[in-house]
């Protein structure tokens, strides 16, 4: 496997510069890295949207790729210096991918703030990241309101086990209505080949058809 892009001394750079370099395209791609995600979306109490927060629980298989590259010291674990090297790569690298968090308001894409720090942990094998990022203007609960955490080139497998794993929090939502949609992706291969194949040659990259996929969490306000 070749890349166009160096990957440094680290593994976390597969998670943006390799899944462009070397990631299969389009509807033929398919996961490398594997995370069991969770998603929160706080409301204030002024009725606007204030925070979205992310949790990612990595597979052993990557997690113990990281570990390989980070623990310096080789205690078989992530020191508070190791793992701060870890988050500042992480927070460094998905900058352009937006921290896989996509928002859309009423059809049209909301701009969200870089974290200001990205936490985490190693335990059991597996390395966990959580951050949180704030629209960048203010927002109000106003209409339809669609929450997706994907990657859009693929490579990346993000996960939620449950509908509670995407959630809403603040009384401001209480007002709003909310479901999770989870779209069939092989029903939707199926009944949409053509259109699937047009957007492979106008979107090599893969991102409208990971959008299409993704879970979202939909809320009416």
């Amino acid at each position: 496997m070749t890349s166009s892009r160096p990957l440094a001394s680290s593994a976390l750079p597969i998670l943006a510069g390799l899944a462009v370099a070397s990631a299969p395209t389009g509807a033929e791609a398919h996961p490398h890295i594997f995370v069991d995600a969770k998603f929160e979306a706080v409301a204030g109490g002024d009725g606007s949207l204030v925070e979205l927060r992310d949790t990612w629980r990595f597979d052993e298989v990557f997690s113990s790729s990281v570990l390989l590259d980070y623990d310096k010291n080789r205690n078989n674990a992530l020191d508070p210096a190791e793992m701060a090297a870890v988050a500042k790569t992480v927070r460094e690298s998905l900058g352009e991918y937006n921290y896989y968090t996509n928002v859309t308001i009423n059809g049209k894409p909301l701009a969200l703030a870089k974290p200001d720090i990205l936490h985490g942990t190693y335990e059991n094998g597996s390395l966990t990241l959580s951050f949180s990022q704030k629209p960048v203007q203010k927002t109000p609960l106003k209409g339809l309101i669609v929450f997706r955490v994907f990657d859009p080139t693929l490579y990346t497998a993000l996960d939620f086990a449950d509908d509670a794993a995407l959630k809403t929090s603040g009384d401001s939502f209480g007002r709003c209505a909310r479901k999770v949609v989870r779209p069939d992706s092989k029903e939707i291969l199926a009944e949409n080949q053509a259109m699937l194949t047009t957007m492979f040659f106008n979107d090599p990259m893969g991102t409208d058809y990971s959008q299409i996929v993704a879970t979202r969490l939909e809320v009416h306000c």
